[in-house]
């Protein structure tokens, strides 16, 4: 007997019929943003850091991930130039609603405003403020993935094993009056790219609170944000070979190594984070 679980994915993001925003994207990046508030939060009052610290680094967080993440998918994905250019159009980066965010460009972003934070703000090392807010990024990076889920973007490949998801409003190009009019057995199941990342992420979340408070890791300087790096961009890197392209960009060095742009973007942070553990373990050996 074979067994199949096939999921008919119909959500719909919008949270009131016929306006775009609010929308159900817009409330988990938010949520996402909330809860890793309240981690770090706990990790300062450890600390005895003070919530106006706390406050003024939300401050630099939020715009940080937002603006790094939108110019991130304008310039790694595009496109470019033409109808649809961002360079052409420059009115269009600014619509982030319309989607488009890119966590390479987060990445980018969010570490040179924690360079200045930690160096201008709260007087730290640039490691120790790191370590602290890996796992608050990694939770709210799975609640951005689900987000990229009711929003039916960031799908995987067309599949034949025997799960997946048929999304609806990717597939369907029967759209009338704003129906979408579409037999479920002519939408093709594919890989849900979206939720595998999200899942991946919250047992990234999991794992890096383990070795934060369970194996101390904050006390090894370097140990936790190396991890971090290793597991959320190994992930995204194996995960990219499932997922469908999602610009003209995505596929430019397929032909020759077999890589889109989001896995050659991961390597050199995947790279960063074995150095960072090595170098955390050395030092602590020696400390020893």
């Amino acid at each position: 007997m074979n067994l199949h679980l096939f999921i008919n994915w119909s959500f719909d993001a919008e949270i009131i019929p016929e306006y775009r925003t609010p929308n159900w994207y817009g409330l988990l990046f938010v949520s996402g943003m909330i809860l890793g508030y309240f981690v770090i939060r706990k990790m300062f009052k450890q600390e005895n850091i003070s919530n106006d610290l706390l406050d003024k680094l939300v401050m630099y967080m939020v715009p940080a991930t937002v603006i790094g993440a939108r110019l991130g998918h304008v310039f790694f994905y595009g496109p470019y130039w033409g109808p649809e250019g961002y360079f052409s159009h420059p009115e269009e980066i600014f619509k982030i609603w319309e989607g488009g965010l890119a966590s390479h460009g987060a990445a980018v972003v969010i570490l040179l405003a924690l360079w200045y934070f930690s160096n201008k703000v709260i007087h730290r090392p640039y490691l120790w403020m790191l370590d602290r807010i890996a796992a608050p990024i990694a939770i709210a990076g799975a609640f951005i993935r689900l987000g990229n889920l009711v929003n039916h973007e960031m799908v995987g490949y067309v599949t034949d094993v025997p799960w997946g998801f048929r999304f609806l409003h990717h597939d369907c190009m029967n759209l009338i009056d704003g129906q979408y009019l579409c037999d479920w057995a002519e939408i093709p199941v594919r890989h849900p790219a979206n939720l595998y990342e999200s899942l991946a992420y919250f047992l990234s979340f999991g794992i890096l609170m383990f070795l934060y408070w369970k194996k101390q890791g904050w006390k090894k300087q370097g140990l936790v944000f190396g991890t971090f790096l290793i597991l959320i961009f190994g992930f995204r890197f194996l995960i990219e070979f499932l997922k469908e392209s999602q610009t003209d960009n995505d596929s430019l060095v397929d032909v020759s190594t077999g890589l889109n742009t989001g896995q050659w973007l991961s390597v050199p942070l995947v790279l960063a984070g074995i150095i960072l553990i090595i170098r955390a373990r050395k030092k602590s050996f020696e400390e020893a």
